[in-house]
């Protein structure tokens, strides 16, 4: 079975349970919003300095989709 390093990547899943699921469960709503936006700034800023900057540029995009469905 082959990764999927933007959607699912398998090092943020630990018993069942997604990482940004435990984030948004720590989270007020407003600060959430707020988390997501920050991550798809990073993934942009810095997507021609890793080596991979389509993945980036994904990531970037997943947290601008997953900002636009918590609205």
């Amino acid at each position: 079975m082959n990764e999927d390093a933007v959607n699912h990547p398998s090092h943020y899943t630990q018993g069942g349970i997604e990482c940004i699921e435990a984030i948004k469960a720590s989270m007020s709503q407003e600060e959430f919003l707020g988390y997501l936006k920050g991550n798809a700034i990073k993934y942009v800023w810095r997507y021609r300095m890793k080596g991979r900057a389509k993945e980036d540029l994904q990531k970037a995009r997943w947290y601008l989709n997953r900002l636009l469905e918590e609205l």
